[in-house]
């Protein structure tokens, strides 16, 4: 059986089309179509129905689903478990960062791994850390770099790596830029720009509010933290962020409150670890002593 028509099968069922399957494995949408007619005929069963202008799965493609994912994971754990014997680190390894991590603190370990093991292919996938975190849970990530949750889920191993300091910012032109002494009570009065309540970021400077019985005007949320700097700094509210995002374009609030998340790797004790995740994560404990 051709696994390429089980990946075809699996990117479809995520993204919910033909298009966007071909877009996630690089792929026509013409050579999907023709993996999916494969394995419909391998199987001898009818998995996908025209639906408008699209596809619809069928009631065999959701009973499929869940042994698809679960037979990939068992073939990745065989060839990982193999690596092993060889001598040499190569081959595939798939991991996650969320955008953050990935432009400010990944760039130079990245960069020393893939001189030091250049046969190893990176397949790295910039996500929020919520969704990196969920792929290393289904096995669909073998490894991710994000701000850790609040609550550790016990079925992970967490590894911080980074403090990230926050700080309160606004525009150099905004009312609270020109004031002294503000406390939280002050900045409710006005709107402010956090990522979505789900993520972690958000929950941390939430959290903080919350203890004071106060609630934040959040009148607009997006995830990236580049984008709310920039929205930020054309004065539509106050934020959060990080001090390595503050540039001249922002000033920071003297709030007394020290706000601060944690960033790291997180990993799933119960795959099969490669040689080329465990060479990363032997880099980092490296990287991380060295800076002690």
């Amino acid at each position: 059986m051709n696994l390429s028509n089980f990946d075809a099968f699996l990117a479809v069922m995520q993204t919910g089309s033909v298009s966007l399957a071909a877009e996630k494995l690089f792929l026509t949408q013409p050579a999907i179509t023709k993996r999916l007619k494969s394995l419909e005929e391998e199987l001898n069963v009818r998995l996908f129905e025209p639906a408008g202008r699209g596809i619809q799965p069928t009631q065999a493609a959701h009973e499929l689903l869940p042994r698809v994912k679960h037979w990939l994971l068992e073939y990745e754990d065989i060839k990982h478990a193999l690596s092993h014997a060889q001598s040499q680190i190569g081959g595939i390894l798939r991991l996650g960062t969320s955008h953050h991590i990935g432009l400010h603190h990944l760039p130079s370990m990245l960069k020393q791994y893939v001189q030091q093991y250049p046969d190893v292919q990176l397949d790295v996938h910039f996500v929020d850390s919520e969704q990196a975190h969920q792929a290393v849970l289904s096995g669909e990530l073998e490894l991710a770099f994000l701000t850790l949750p609040p609550q550790f889920d016990a079925r992970l191993n967490y590894q911080p790596l980074w403090q990230d300091a926050l700080q309160f910012v606004v525009a150099p032109f905004h009312t609270l830029a020109q004031q002294q002494d503000l406390k939280l009570e002050d900045l409710v009065s006005y709107p402010c720009l956090l990522p979505a309540a789900h993520t972690y970021t958000s929950q941390i400077t939430l959290q903080a509010f919350e203890q004071l019985g106060l609630k934040p005007q959040a009148n607009m949320s997006t995830n990236p933290l580049e984008s709310i700097r920039m929205l930020v700094s054309i004065g539509l509210g106050w934020s959060v962020l990080p001090s390595t995002l503050i540039n001249h374009e922002l000033v920071a609030l003297p709030v007394p409150l020290v706000l601060r998340r944690e960033l790291g790797m997180v990993t799933h004790p119960a795959r099969t670890q490669s040689r080329a995740a465990a060479a990363l994560i032997a880099l980092c404990s490296s990287n991380l002593t060295s800076a002690l």
